[in-house]
């Protein structure tokens, strides 16, 4: 299984969200970088992806409006049996 560690606190854009994930999946650069080319990549892949989300309330912040459209992405992967996409939120604690 391949991983992809999304850091809310990191990643603040759009952009740097597809490029987090081309460069865990290692993705040609053909890739769109936008939520349809995104789907087609996992849907296509032969082994599954994990997905594992930290600072999830920074990561909506920090893409605003395209978040709802990401995590829905995300979700309607989750309940496509042909398709092995996990999620798991974390929140980091405040020190």
């Amino acid at each position: 299984m391949t991983y992809i560690f999304l850091d809310g606190e990191k990643i603040s854009s759009n952009a740097e969200l597809h490029a987090a994930f081309a460069g865990a999946l290692d993705l040609p650069e053909w890739y769109g970088g936008n939520l349809d080319a995104l789907h087609d990549v996992l849907t296509e892949r032969a082994d599954p992806v994990g997905i594992v989300i930290v600072n999830e309330a920074l990561l909506h912040e920090h893409l605003g409006r395209r978040a709802a459209g990401f995590f829905r992405l995300l979700r309607d992967l989750q309940r496509d049996d042909a398709v092995r996409v996990a999620v798991l939120a974390l929140e980091t604690p405040e020190l």
